[in-house]
């Protein structure tokens, strides 16, 4: 089963050299890497063509946005099953894609998704926040509850039937994707119950205030699109947030 993790980045130099050894470490043979660069000016095309794996599939070129890059790098993904991989992460450990390629053996399954750990930035040996995702059942969506989505691959059949992600979303244009893939798109998700990926803190949408009130209500906007709650699942999407500082689900 061929494996293709895409990595959409702009200026990442100072954290790819982490991810791509973890790349490297996989032990699943039929492994693609394919990334969406986004013009960058930092050297990021120089390390990845020093760095990356053999066979890289690799575009530099402007883009409108972080999801057009992902969607770029996907239709460019020649795998039977697709995920994603940022330049601050990294998988977890050796086994994570064959875990994967073992759990999507079963042909009734679409696609699956597992534990998320993130890090400090100052010090990648430090987890803050440990997120265990659990079953998925349709109700939990009414909760809040999602994928941790750097730990979701999919079948590439998923995108063929549901469609990429929408650029009309700065930010929350992953958690849209994902209630349209559990919902319209009728996904069969397994869950795998290891942490598959670390993530360095301080991401896009909690780096000011304005920030955090853009993602909150393109999180609401998602929420009414895909018909899974309202109010109620915007609060409790991020009251689930705090028992995972703390070790707990």
């Amino acid at each position: 089963m061929k494996v293709s993790v895409v990595t959409a980045v702009r200026n990442g130099a100072a954290t790819l050299p982490r991810m791509l050894d973890s790349l490297h470490l996989q032990n699943h043979g039929d492994l693609e890497h394919v990334v969406q660069d986004g013009a960058s000016s930092d050297g990021t095309v120089d390390l990845l063509r020093a760095q990356g794996l053999a066979g890289m599939a690799l575009v530099s070129a402007p883009d409108s946005g972080i999801y057009d890059a992902i969607n770029a790098g996907i239709s460019r993904a020649s795998g039977d099953v697709i995920g994603l991989l940022h330049a601050d992460d990294v998988l977890a450990g050796p086994d994570v894609l064959a875990r994967v390629a073992q759990a999507l053996a079963d042909p009734d399954i679409d696609g699956v998704y597992g534990d998320l750990q993130y890090v400090a930035r100052d010090d990648p040996s430090r987890v803050i926040r440990h997120w265990r995702a659990g079953e998925f059942t349709r109700a939990a969506l009414a909760r809040g509850w999602m994928p941790p989505h750097p730990t979701l691959y999919l079948r590439r059949a998923v995108f063929d039937r549901a469609g990429l992600y929408d650029t009309s979303y700065r930010i929350s244009g992953d958690y849209d994707g994902m209630l349209r893939f559990l919902t319209s798109g009728q996904v069969r998700l397994s869950y795998i119950p290891h942490v598959m990926v670390r993530m360095q803190m301080g991401g896009a949408s909690n780096r000011s205030f304005a920030q955090m009130i853009r993602k909150s209500r393109e999180d609401y906007r998602a929420i009414r699109r895909h018909g899974v709650g309202g109010i109620g699942t915007l609060m409790g999407k991020n009251l689930s947030k705090l028992p995972q500082f703390f070790g707990q689900v």
